[in-house]
């Protein structure tokens, strides 16, 4: 059974993507390099989401863990208690 992610902060992580590239992005709140996935995940039973930039530009990632449309924020943060 997969452990529940851990709230990284309480903000979502604004990134310059770059057009092409591939991001893993964090889902369980553990991994040092915040949104992005450092590995930290093993053995919780959560795994990053894949993410492929298709243009150079601004990307809001959550960092909550608490979307609802992983891996971009969708103001789940502002509900947190």
């Amino acid at each position: 059974m997969a452990e529940e992610p851990v709230v990284a902060r309480t903000t979502p992580c604004c990134v310059m993507v770059e057009a092409g590239k591939h991001y893993l992005w964090c889902a369980c709140g553990r991994s040092a390099n915040q949104p992005f996935c450092d590995g930290s995940h093993q053995g919780t039973g959560i795994t990053p989401v894949r993410f492929e930039a298709e243009k150079k530009e601004w990307v809001w990632f959550c960092g909550c863990k608490q979307t609802g449309h992983a891996p971009l924020c969708d103001g789940s943060h502002k509900h947190l208690t």
